[in-house]
């Protein structure tokens, strides 16, 4: 398992680098192939149907057809189980991919803080075509989808 609470999130202007985790369905998902070609939003969460990771997946669901205009794939992260990430989409909902983060590969590559060793602090990344655009360190469950969309829609014009 690797421990990154000492680590460094990804700036702005980094490359992705490459990890792997399954999704909700036990399918195994590789963030290179994800993050090749547009955009993606991957949002990092402290553990699945908790009320402020309940929030924050909600807004998204709720949004998602506004995200998926923006051409904005979705992707959250967590330390839970397949299991675990199974019924927290099922019970909302998410028509989103969930990953099941357990050995902490994408958490640590993304630099990721961890809380009490065992959840990664919420944050969330925009990338572009392979590089970070806009990160938020303090991802606000309530507001994730707005704060994406406008991230998304000033690096466009920029």
């Amino acid at each position: 398992m690797i421990n990154s609470s000492k680590a460094e999130p990804l700036a702005v202007g980094d490359q992705v680098p490459n990890a792997s985790a399954f999704d909700q369905n036990g399918e195994s998902v590789t963030l290179e192939s994800v993050f090749a070609d547009g955009t993606t939003l991957v949002y990092f969460y402290p553990k699945a149907d908790t009320p402020g990771c309940t929030k924050q997946a909600c807004n998204l669901r709720d949004e998602f057809e506004s995200l998926t205009a923006a051409g904005i794939k979705v992707i959250g992260v967590s330390a839970d189980s397949v299991k675990a990430q199974k019924a927290f989409a099922d019970k909302f909902r998410l028509p989103f991919t969930l990953l099941a983060d357990t050995d902490r590969e994408v958490i640590a590559a993304f630099g990721v803080p961890m809380k009490l060793s065992i959840m990664p602090a919420r944050q969330s990344f925009l990338i572009r075509d392979g590089k970070i655009i806009w990160r938020d360190l303090k991802a606000a469950p309530k507001t994730q989808a707005a704060d994406a969309l406008k991230a998304a829609e000033a690096s466009a014009s920029s």
